[in-house]
């Protein structure tokens, strides 16, 4: 999953230390979650799906990059966080494009 940084942050703030591992990249943060959970998702406005197009292509930093701006790890993985729950995930980042671009915006559960 892609969204834009600050809907990024604010669905890592409620997803808490539910999160698994994030990557961010300039104005991007990428969650990892099991291939084909998000295929059934409605539409949520300025978050991507990627993986639904025949090729997607995501760069990955080395563990130890944890610093940005350039690509890093936002959350680095561990033994215990590396794919991110994804009805959590997805209800995360609906609320948070429902507070960053107002309740109009948000996509039902």
């Amino acid at each position: 999953m892609r969204a834009p940084v600050a809907i990024g942050e604010r669905a890592l703030e409620l997803l808490g230390g539910t999160t698994g591992a994030v990557i961010a990249d300039y104005a991007q943060m990428y969650w990892l979650i099991v291939a084909g959970s998000a295929q059934y998702w409605r539409r949520i406005p300025q978050v991507q799906t990627l993986g639904a197009a025949p090729t997607s292509y995501i760069g990955v930093p080395p563990i130890g990059h944890t610093a940005g701006p350039v690509l890093h790890w936002r959350v680095p993985p561990g033994p215990d966080r590396y794919l991110t729950d994804s009805p959590l995930l997805r209800g995360a980042l609906a609320q948070a494009v429902a507070a960053e671009l107002g309740p109009d915006r948000e996509v039902g559960r």
